[in-house]
Formats: C-alpha cells, structure tokens, sequence
C-alpha cells in the first residue's frame, strides 16, 4: 500500500521565540525540515510576527509551511487556545484582535511577579523578562525558566505544579479573546480554525461537551488529536469526538524547546486512519 495523506509528517504546532519558544523561527523551521517534517506550521501565541522569517526560511530548505497562530481564549474559568491554519497575516481584524489580546500580559505579568515575591520569590519580573524575545508576550513559560534558573524549582513542570496554575501564588488570570471572535478572527483571515490539545483543559465531561459544542457552533472546523500532550488513550478519545462532531483531525508536536518539549518536532503520535487530516485543505 502507497503512503496515503494520513502519513504525510505533518507538524502544525510550534512556538518560536516571537512567543514562548526557544529557538528563533529560521532556526525552527530548520530544525523541523532536518527532522523529516513534510508539513510544518509555526503557531505562536497570539501573534504572527515570526511567520515572514518562517516563510523565507521554508523556501530556502524546501518545507510546505502553513501559516498560523495560536490565539488565547477564556472559557468559563479557564483559559483555552484555538490553532488558527493558513490564516491571512496582514488581515487587519486578526491583527487588531491579536493586538487587542496582547495587550495585558504586561501588567498580568506584574501582577504575577508581585504574587511570587509575596512567598519570598524576589526579582521574578526582570528574571522573566531575560527569556522574552518580545515583551508583548511575557508568559507564564518565561516566569518557569526563570524559576529554575534560579534554582527554586528543578523543572519548567514542577514550576507550573508548584506556583503557575489557578490556586498557586504565581497565577493571574486575563481577560482573553471569547471563543467565537478568536474563529470568527481565523475563519474571516482565509483560515481554519482548530481546537487546540482539548486534553489539557481541567474540564469535567459535561463542560468538554459544551466546549466542543460552542466550537463547532462558532466554525471551528477541527480539533488537535495526535499532539504532543496526548498519550495514546487521549488520542482514541479525541478521535472518537472528531467522528461525533464531524471535525477534522490536526496532528503537532507543540514543541517549544530542545530542552524542556517532551515531543520532538515531526515526533506526535500518528492520526487515525478513520479521521479526515486537517491538512487535506492544504494546497
């Protein structure tokens, strides 16, 4: 049997320096296509101001790259992220949008550092900032890289366990985009819009249901199922709500560091045959 589009090593999740990754998007880029990765997107946090050194670098080495995003959401309490695919850089409601959800991770920023410094973690502020290739997007992440710098946690996992989540000194909450502007944003961009590793998200069955359903209701078109934070009984599980609610399958590393991803760029888990793979759309 010939290799069909299922097998295609499409990574269509990644984070350059632009956002909380470590390696700058050439540098990515690179990396992806040395891995063997024959479909990569670069998918930053709420902005796309790395995609035009991505583009130049895929050309040079020869790699299909879809341009996207990685836009931040509030859901309820929580905060939830939709991949936006093949997206439109210059549409100028996506960059407002992306602009506009920018906007308080500074002052979020501070907040955090005033609650880290409140247990007796001084300086988290300026030690984050040292990890920020753009100040707009000072993140959690960079506050966890800082934390093990200076010794006080032993990993970026155990700074998160520890200080960064809701209930831990560290967390701030933020006012991010609403679900369906953040599709509405990626669908009127020329996009796709793709619910992001729905594993992570600490929701009860009923609320993953109400999740999807507001998704789908919005346009959103697929979810995230072979990702590098699902093991192989979420990636059954997520399949199974693909079939349930007619979406798409997307497949990515979500690789942000050499040193600190636990999936490899081009290294996710393979997407069932019974899903239709997102990249379908790509031309």
């Amino acid at each position: 049997m010939g290799k069909t589009l299922h097998d295609l090593n499409a990574d269509l999740h990644s984070h350059s320096t632009v956002s909380d990754g470590t390696l700058a998007p050439a540098a990515l880029v690179r990396r992806a296509a040395a891995r063997g990765v024959e479909l990569f997107a670069l998918t930053d946090h709420d902005e796309v101001g790395g995609l035009a050194e991505a583009q130049a670098a895929a050309r040079e080495v020869g790699l299909a790259l879809w341009p996207g995003v990685e836009i931040s959401v509030s859901f309820g309490d929580q905060t939830a992220h939709i991949v936006g695919l093949g997206i439109d850089a210059d549409n100028a409601e996506l960059v407002a949008g992306l602009r506009r959800v920018r906007g308080g991770r500074r002052v979020r920023a501070q907040a955090m550092a005033d609650g880290l410094a409140a247990v007796g973690i001084a300086g988290a502020f300026e030690g984050a900032l040292k990890y920020v290739g753009n100040p707009e997007l000072i993140s959690r992440t960079h506050f966890a890289r800082y934390l093990v710098e200076a010794g006080v946690c032993s990993s970026t996992n155990e700074v998160f366990t520890r200080y960064l989540v809701p209930g831990k000194p560290g967390y701030v909450d933020h006012g991010w985009a609403r679900l369906a502007e953040a599709v509405r944003w990626i669908v009127g961009a020329g996009g796709v819009a793709v619910l992001a590793h729905p594993a992570r998200y600490r929701l009860t069955a009923t609320e993953q249901w109400a999740l999807f359903s507001e998704f789908k209701e919005a346009g959103g078109a697929a979810i995230e199922i072979a990702v590098g934070a699902h093991g192989a009984d979420e990636v059954r599980r997520y399949a199974q709500v693909a079939r349930e609610f007619a979406f798409e399958g997307s497949r990515g590393s979500d690789f942000h560091s050499p040193e600190e991803s636990n999936t490899d760029l081009g290294a996710a888990p393979a997407l069932p045959y019974d899903v239709v793979p997102v990249w379908h759309r790509f031309h």
